[in-house]
């Protein structure tokens, strides 16, 4: 019988969805970061949970071919990477079976996927940087929450952040020394410094301080710190006292700079403020969003869901007969009406409101339309999908951060799982309810030395079915 502080020695046999090895003793499935397949260890058990149990290397035996040393100083420590053990080709292998593997497991959905899509950058490829400030022990620190906590692991370097990190981290934990600042405190709500944010957009770069406090003094100090650093900038205030776990608060202090700064990227030209979502690595991005784009005909009508600043949208309207964007943050959506201006898109047409509420009555104007839909980490909303099925909508393209939720969404597409009477979804019997049919699934490496992958799918309506 298998008991914690057990020594064994054991051979991986797979690597798990979150990049930890998988291993077997006496019966009981061992899941151990930082092992690789093939590789043979002396593992130390650390916890016992019926049949599964975790444990970590004590000695590695075997070494794998494909094992790097990590980057990071501190990764075994920080949550931020999972994956820096891994020579990269065994990275993109891994995405690529972990995307397959999810949706047959958890959606019942069998499809060829395609090996996952390369970032030319494996190291520095961040455009956006977002560090928590804290105290651990009586000590500021600025760093990276731990795997599954809100403990700060206090570091001094990102290898996955571009070469600017390094300093303002330095500049951060030298302004709170010199001013006398603390990083604030979750539990007794007490310190200055929540978080500085970085957004890079060429050579221009939107940094935030978020504070739990209206006054800070100091302020010109941190300026002439980051004047060092950064060739052009725009520095915000963001007062945040809300015991949440959300980084930004309602109130942008511009101090610095214009606020905002254009880019141009597939031919749009689109404006980005301190708050504005775009994908953190630019090259995949640029892959992704062409790869998207392709999808759709120059005749076709375009709804893209979950809109955010309307880049894509843009760039299915400079392409297609038409493209509506639907985008519930009003701020995202004034963004996505200056940028339609700016670029003379007179085939674009943003609308502002939740998913579920907007495209059911516009797929009543547009029966036809090729429909995106790009949702965030929880996945579309079932009465979404409902609508879609019970819809004329033809092609379907799907973007997803997420390989769960992308599971589950596709399987009530694809009929694999249906509803029951309670509303939980079950592994149907087989696809006569589906109206959709799986053309291709495409994983993009957006995040690589982490577990995380994006995926594009092209589903297409049944021929042979109907609508349900």
């Amino acid at each position: 019988m298998l008991q914690k502080n057990d020594i064994l020695t054991v051979t991986c046999d797979s690597i798990g969805t979150n990049g930890e090895g998988i291993a077997r003793a006496d019966g009981v499935l061992l899941f151990v970061p930082y092992f690789l397949t093939g590789e043979r260890a002396r593992v130390k058990v650390l916890k016992v949970k019926g049949s599964t149990a975790y444990a970590k290397v004590e000695e590695l035996l075997t070494p794998a071919e494909d094992r790097l040393r990590p980057a990071c100083p501190v990764f075994a420590r920080c949550g931020g990477c999972q994956l820096q053990h891994m020579a990269y080709r065994l990275q993109l292998r891994f995405k690529t079976a972990l995307v397959r593997d999810t949706l047959k497991k958890l959606g019942g959905v069998t499809a060829e996927v395609s090996a996952c899509e390369r970032s030319e950058a494996e190291y520095g490829y961040r455009n956006k940087l977002q560090l928590p400030i804290g105290t651990v022990n009586g000590k500021n620190v600025v760093g990276f929450y731990a795997e599954r906590s809100h403990r700060i692991v206090d570091t001094d370097v990102c290898p996955i952040h571009p070469d600017w990190a390094a300093p303002l981290i330095a500049a951060v934990k030298k302004f709170m020394e010199k001013c006398g600042l603390d990083g604030y405190d979750e539990v007794t709500h007490e310190g200055q410094l929540r978080h500085i944010v970085v957004r890079q957009l060429g050579k221009k770069f939107l940094i935030t301080l978020v504070t739990a406090v209206r006054e800070l003094k100091g302020i010109d100090y941190f300026l002439f710190l980051l004047d060092d650093i950064f060739p052009a900038y725009s520095f915000f205030l963001n007062f945040n006292d809300r015991d949440t776990n959300v980084v930004f608060g309602e109130e942008f202090q511009l101090l610095k700079g214009p606020g905002v700064y254009e880019r141009t990227e597939g031919g749009i030209t689109y404006e980005a403020g301190a708050n504005t979502f775009l994908q953190v690595n630019e090259g995949v991005r640029g892959k992704l969003y062409s790869r998207a784009v392709a999808f759709a005909g120059e005749n076709e009508t375009v709804i893209d869901c979950y809109a955010g600043g309307g880049l894509m949208t843009a760039m299915f309207a400079k392409k297609c007969k038409k493209a509506y964007g639907i985008e519930v943050v009003e701020e995202a959506h004034r963004m996505a009406d200056r940028l339609k201006e700016r670029n003379g898109l007179s085939g674009m047409e943003n609308l502002c409101g939740k998913v579920e509420s907007v495209l059911p009555a516009l797929l009543g104007k547009e029966r036809e339309a090729t429909v995106v839909l790009d949702p965030p980490r929880a996945g579309v909303e079932r009465s979404v999908l409902k609508a879609l099925i019970a819809s004329d909508v033809q092609k379907l393209i799907m973007i997803s951060c997420n390989p769960a939720t992308l599971a589950r969404d596709l399987g009530v597409l694809t009929g694999t799982l249906r509803e029951t009477e309670k509303g939980e979804l079950v592994r149907a019997q087989g696809e006569e309810g589906g109206a959709f049919e799986i053309a291709s699934v495409q994983p993009f490496d957006m995040f690589p030395q982490t577990k995380w992958v994006e995926t594009l799918v092209l589903l297409q309506r049944k021929r042979t079915g109907t609508a349900v």
